[in-house]
């Protein structure tokens, strides 16, 4: 597994006042959602959609992430 990878599954697990702690599955989704938008964005204006939509915006919205 990737080095980044592990490093974004460390920060989701979450410590509970009883019992062990979890791991947040949607967390650990929204980290990877959110570290794709990141490598995309420098590259985004020159992958404007052709339906006017923008490629961030619409993994943004495919996701489910919120600003």
């Amino acid at each position: 597994m990737n080095n980044r990878i592990k490093e974004l599954a460390e920060q989701c697990w979450e410590e509970r006042k009883y019992g062990p702690a979890w791991f947040n599955q949607e967390k650990f989704a929204e980290l990877i959602v959110e570290e794709c938008i990141d490598i995309v964005s420098p590259y985004a204006v020159r992958m404007e959609n052709f339906d006017g939509g923008h490629p961030i915006a619409d993994l943004k919205k495919h996701f489910g992430v919120r600003e």
